[in-house]
């Protein structure tokens, strides 16, 4: 009778374990920027933000500027947001309208795709690091399928909005919402892109490890 009491209290350790590890990620998660209107005080605020999200541009060519305002649309940079729950009755929760999570709002399938595609199999939609290599991997997909240029972020966002396909066939044109959401990434990518031209420097060769010649200045 001791070991079962024993066992079970191990049981109720566990699991009591595992619910604050999982509560923990989220409870550890970057606050949202107080100041989301400027790119520099974003930085300023979180700077390894800085060092993703010029790492995704390197690799994908997605500008900096156009990388942050997708996620400021698609979240405000919030690490966990999901899209809210249907309601059954009015009151009783129901399933939500889609899988969309994290930074970048990316659903299961697509999701499913970059990690099967880029080898980040333990890539989390709740850290920037992978949130900013998502929209840039994404984007890439998207000039290669459409030829929208990497420098046009209104209509790369109405591509990440409505997929390639639906882009192409003219989806968003009986979408109102999504037309004004894509205007606002543009407007957001040229304010956020003036900006980082004059904060830039803050964010190079900061750390103490970077040093010539192997610190870049772009």
């Amino acid at each position: 009778m001791q070991q079962d009491y024993r066992y079970c209290w191990l049981r109720a350790g566990a699991a009591l374990l595992l619910m604050l590890l999982l509560s923990g990620c989220a409870a550890f998660a970057p606050a949202p920027p107080e100041r989301q209107s400027n790119l520099c005080e974003i930085f300023r605020q979180q700077p390894g933000w800085y060092d993703y999200a010029r790492d995704s541009a390197d690799k994908w060519g997605t500008p900096i500027a156009t990388q942050m305002a997708f996620i400021q649309q698609e979240s405000s940079f919030k690490s966990h947001v999901r899209p809210p729950r249907t309601r059954i009755l009015g009151f009783i929760p129901g399933p939500r309208p889609s899988s969309a999570k994290g930074y970048a709002q990316a659903q299961d399938p697509v999701w499913g795709e970059y990690r099967d595609d880029t080898g980040s199999f333990f890539s989390r939609r709740t850290h920037m690091r992978y949130a900013t290599d998502f929209i840039g991997w994404y984007n890439a997909r998207t000039r290669a399928q459409t030829g929208i240029s990497l420098h046009n972020p209104e209509h790369l966002y109405l591509a990440y909005h409505e997929g390639a396909g639906g882009y192409k066939r003219g989806s968003y044109r009986r979408k109102p919402q999504v037309r004004r959401a894509a205007s606002r990434v543009a407007s957001r990518a040229g304010r956020y892109q003036a900006q980082l031209n004059a904060c830039r420097a803050e964010f190079q060769c900061r750390r103490f490890y970077q040093v010539w010649p192997f610190c870049r200045t772009d």
